[in-house]
């Protein structure tokens, strides 16, 4: 259950940065909401994930969760660059990801 409350929290972590950028600098006041909300979801979630997962590898899934899914939705949703450089970093950050669940 804690895996899935450290990706719940990851999924909120890119809910709140994507409706930060779509905040304006929190001056379009409903994405300023949903930034905040989103925050304390996923702090709400990764705490949660955290009373039985060892702190590192939860902190740095949830951040990569939450980077890699700002990456996804950037070139998606915002025509981000999407160079082969790029795309190979966020790779690898995906292989991260993978590997410190697979080694907990």
């Amino acid at each position: 259950m804690q895996w899935i409350y450290l990706m719940i929290a990851g999924i909120f972590e890119v809910v709140w940065s994507v409706s930060m950028k779509l905040s304006e600098g929190f001056t379009i006041m409903k994405f300023t909401i949903i930034t905040v909300l989103g925050m304390i979801l996923s702090f709400a979630f990764l705490a949660q994930a955290t009373k039985s997962l060892p702190l590192g590898t939860a902190y740095a899934i949830w951040t990569g969760i939450g980077a890699l899914g700002a990456v996804i939705v950037g070139i998606i949703a915002f025509n981000e660059s999407a160079n082969p450089a790029r795309l190979f970093f966020a790779l690898v950050l995906l292989v991260g990801i993978i590997g410190l669940k697979l080694t907990s």
